[in-house]
């Protein structure tokens, strides 16, 4: 073989090596990439719930792959933050919306934590607007069993019992056991990631507390200071309390997330800015949680 035969030769083994290197590169690219999109899709999605397009809108552009779906009036909103799966939840205002919205996701989705997220009207005399309450505790307020008064003897509100629907399978109205303040247990878990980031959050303080919700816009400030006074209640919503029972029901980890937008005991004015400032801190709480949960912590 003379030299000209041979340099071809090496030539066109090494043009083949780099062809089947590269060949060889793409399809383990196109590998992990697979896997990296199977192991997303196997993934229990987080569920973060907003009742009003206004608590939802913020943290809905930061989904990626985004894919709109709906169930009744409820809308669903499926796409990842840092590569993992999360499900956005519009539910609508009320209890009634938000615990049918809640069981839909579960059963739908399967997720695997659920913040229920938005504005609330402060109880507490010490928070201000654009402060945030983590959920330790949620409790329906409007729960209540009234007193006994005949025709003309007037109404007592201040006297009347709270009522624990969970405590029995017969009649709550007629069992003492349930004349008891039914709460439910922010997740450790959840909370830990909320508070690991709670410095990020320079808008006001991050402090925990007990959300109280009901189909009820207390504006009386001393039905507002009797709530305080005998739940413990931080602030009021209409909704986080049904999505806490939903979630016990089903033992999905569960926190509300909620921050002042006004707060009728100090004469804080409603501001409409407070719902995107929430959704912002929530971002970094899903991201929390995201890497903890990543890194086996």
């Amino acid at each position: 073989m003379n030299n000209n035969m041979l340099y071809k030769y090496v030539k066109g083994a090494l043009i083949a090596a780099f062809l089947l290197a590269v060949l060889a590169g793409c399809s383990s690219s196109s590998q992990s990439t697979a896997a990296q999109q199977e192991e997303t899709q196997t993934q229990q999605p987080i569920l973060i719930e907003g009742p009003m397009p206004i608590e939802i809108e913020k943290l809905r552009e930061k989904l990626d792959n985004v894919e709109k779906e709906t169930s009744g009036t409820f809308e669903f909103y499926k796409g990842t933050i840092d590569d993992y799966p999360v499900i956005l939840a519009k539910t609508g205002k009320g209890m009634e919306n938000t615990a049918a919205a809640t069981a839909v996701a579960i059963e739908r989705y399967n997720p695997i934590a659920i913040i229920n997220q938005g504005t609330s009207g402060g109880h507490d005399p010490a928070l201000h607007v654009f402060d945030i309450v983590l959920g330790k505790r949620t409790v329906n307020i409007g729960s209540l069993k009234t007193g006994q008064r005949e025709d003309g003897e007037g109404i007592a509100p201040k006297e009347w019992k709270p009522m624990d629907l969970m405590a029995s399978e017969g009649s709550a109205g007629e069992d003492p056991d349930a004349e008891n303040i039914r709460y439910y247990e922010g997740n450790p878990d959840l909370l830990a990631a909320a508070k690991a980031v709670k410095d990020q959050y320079t808008k006001g303080k991050v402090v925990e507390g007990t959300i109280g919700s009901a189909d009820v816009w207390n504006n009386e400030v001393d039905r507002i200071q009797w709530f305080h006074e005998k739940y413990g209640t931080s602030v009021e919503e209409m909704e986080s309390a049904s999505a806490a029972q939903i979630a016990k029901a089903y033992e999905v980890p569960f926190l509300a997330i909620r921050i002042l937008s006004n707060n009728k005991t100090n004469g804080g004015e409603y501001n409409p800015n407070t719902a995107a400032a929430n959704q912002g801190y929530v971002l970094e709480v899903v991201k929390q949680y995201i890497s903890t949960r990543s890194s086996g912590k």
